[in-house]
């Protein structure tokens, strides 16, 4: 936004305060500056006539490490983890009719549309059949939760605990579209009914394990989820993220609020 301050003040004011609700990058000049000392830098490292206020971080040497740290531990993760990928993708084969590996539309970073990888856990209709089963949610806010979901097969209720089922989502970490740490992607339908304040939960690419994860996962509130992931999309560190990756190794093994 390069706009006079002192007549536009009000202006730039709603626009930047919005863009910082919905997380989207925004970059004002304050006041301009002679001489090159103290002056801001942007994303590149160019030095700005300027001082500059952000609404989202873009440091780019954090997200280079950090989307490093994506594509090296999603290969890993892929070598270790395939066998018993295929063993699970046999199983689904076997047990139920139709593809083992399941495709859906999912929101990422500031509302990008991406297709999600995941192994099927319900039946190949299980789509037709979300308002034979909307009565049965069990969840707050626009997600829709049952425990005893009717349409998920024995099979795709093992994988759900064990999170077996989200293990082709390090195709979409490798691909750029998620991340390993970052907030749950949303399906399109529950974006559609987010407020406002929820989409600062967008500001960041999505991610396979988040705070939320490891701290109660679907039994806690849909705001408390929301909360938790704006604290991360605003305190993110990679120290952080080691952390929360090394936190998932139990909250995976205990199964706790995984349905």
């Amino acid at each position: 936004i390069h706009l006079p301050m002192r007549s536009q003040y009000g202006a730039v004011e709603n626009a930047v305060e919005t863009c910082r609700i919905f997380g989207i990058p925004a970059r004002f000049e304050t006041f301009p500056f002679r001489g090159g000392e103290g002056l801001s830098r942007d994303e590149r490292g160019r030095q700005l006539g300027a001082v500059y206020q952000t609404t989202v971080s873009g440091e780019p040497l954090r997200l280079f490490m950090k989307r490093l740290v994506d594509i090296v531990g999603a290969i890993i993760a892929l070598t270790l983890l395939s066998p018993l990928m295929l063993v699970a993708m046999a199983l689904v084969k076997l047990t139920s009719a139709g593809p083992a590996l399941y495709k859906q539309t999912r929101i990422g970073l500031r509302g990008r549309r991406f297709t999600l990888y995941k192994l099927r856990t319900m039946r190949t209709n299980a789509e037709k059949q979300q308002n034979s089963v909307q009565h049965l949610n069990e969840s707050d806010g626009p997600v829709f939760k049952v425990r005893q979901d009717p349409r998920i097969t024995w099979v795709g209720r093992w994988m759900r605990r064990t999170s077996i089922d989200e293990l082709p989502q390090l195709f979409n970490v490798i691909r750029g579209e998620m991340s390993l740490v970052g907030p749950r992607p949303a399906r399109p339908g529950e974006v559609r009914r987010y407020e406002a304040w929820h989409h600062h939960r967008l500001a960041m690419k999505p991610g396979l394990t988040c705070t939320w994860q490891v701290s109660g996962r679907s039994n806690l509130s849909f705001e408390t989820w929301v909360r938790l992931d704006l604290e991360y999309t605003q305190t993110w560190t990679l120290r952080g993220d080691f952390v929360l990756l090394l936190k998932t190794i139990p909250a995976v093994l205990s199964m706790r609020g995984a349905w």
